[in-house]
């Protein structure tokens, strides 16, 4: 009688022990262990932050409850493990006080690092030239108390999309939706301005065809000023400086070339195109002209002038005769 008894003892005990595992076991990617050094350190802010929702427990009272992670501080470990920041542990950027759980308030309102704290003035991101883009954010409408770096940039997510763009439109997408993330959304937009709410649809209604423009252009490619010597353009103008003229794309100089397309091959298709790269992705009325066809129009004009002018000479010769 003692087997039996011991037996079902020990079944009891393992059910009672794998309904005590959580419904949801994380199964972290391999991948994430080939960009990182610290996931497991990091799943110690990700079992939460990680997470839709969380348990919060009073080791006083040993009372527990579930609560919803708030949408802003949930963090995708797939963006994180594919972002530019996906080698960093938590602990590089936030503090070590948020290793104690209830994070208290005071830590939760500490002052954030910024770009320029890890990228400025350093020879490792010369090349990106952060100080100019530090330069040209001081210079923007978007310069304004409260608005950093992270307002466009996610730190747990962000990609160099842009610079590495295979499918343009993806792109486009991406970028656009850094800026409609407040532009669109009103309840983030009045966290930092008292301005009314702007229906960017409305807003946009003098320009023709919106649709393909909102599809295939960037929001920066009208509202920023262009500058060369960085990658994108962070100075933001005033609405009232934004490009509205369709020259300004629409021409044999289409500023495009100098922003949206200036990350891609400066290698020009062979057929004569002028802003050849353009047509690998669209067809820009005005900007995408063929070289030699202009010059051949020009000698198909030139020679017909000069028919007519022979023409008319053998004319005027043959009437001074008669």
């Amino acid at each position: 009688m003692k087997t039996p008894t011991f037996l079902f003892v020990f079944l009891l005990v393992a059910a009672a022990t794998l309904c005590a595992q959580p419904e949801d076991t994380v199964k972290l990617k391999p991948s994430y262990f080939e960009v990182n050094d610290y996931v497991e350190d990091n799943e110690a802010c990700l079992k939460c932050h990680g997470e839709t929702k969380f348990v919060i427990e009073d080791p006083n009272t040993g009372r527990s409850t579930h609560e919803l992670m708030y949408s802003e501080r949930a963090i995708d470990r797939d963006a994180y493990y594919s972002s530019v920041h996906r080698a960093f542990s938590c602990n590089d950027c936030h503090s070590y006080d948020f290793n104690t759980f209830p994070h208290a308030v005071e830590t939760r309102v500490e002052e954030q690092l910024v770009c320029m704290d890890c990228h400025g003035y350093d020879e490792t991101f010369a090349k990106y030239h952060f100080e100019d883009i530090e330069t040209e954010f001081q210079e923007s409408i978007h310069n304004i108390p409260e608005f950093t770096c992270w307002k466009c940039h996610n730190p747990h997510s962000y990609r160099a999309f842009m610079r590495n763009a295979e499918d343009l439109e993806e792109a486009v997408l991406y970028d656009n939706n850094m800026c409609l993330r407040c532009h669109a959304n009103f309840d983030r937009f009045s966290l930092l301005t008292d301005r009314e709410e702007i229906v960017v649809v409305e807003s946009h209604d003098w320009l023709p065809n919106q649709a393909a423009h909102f599809k295939n252009v960037r929001c920066i490619e009208c509202h920023t000023e262009i500058n060369d010597s960085i990658l994108i353009a962070h100075k933001i103008l005033p609405k009232t400086e934004a490009v509205q003229l369709c020259t300004e794309c629409h021409s044999k100089d289409s500023r495009l070339m100098h922003t949206l397309y200036k990350f891609q091959s400066l290698e020009q298709r062979k057929v004569g195109f002028l802003n050849g790269i353009m047509i690998n992705n669209s067809y820009v009325i005005g900007a995408n002209q063929n070289v030699l066809l202009n010059r051949l129009s020009l000698l198909v004009f030139g020679l017909t002038f000069l028919v007519i002018a022979f023409h008319t000479y053998l004319r005027i010769k043959k009437h001074k005769k008669s």
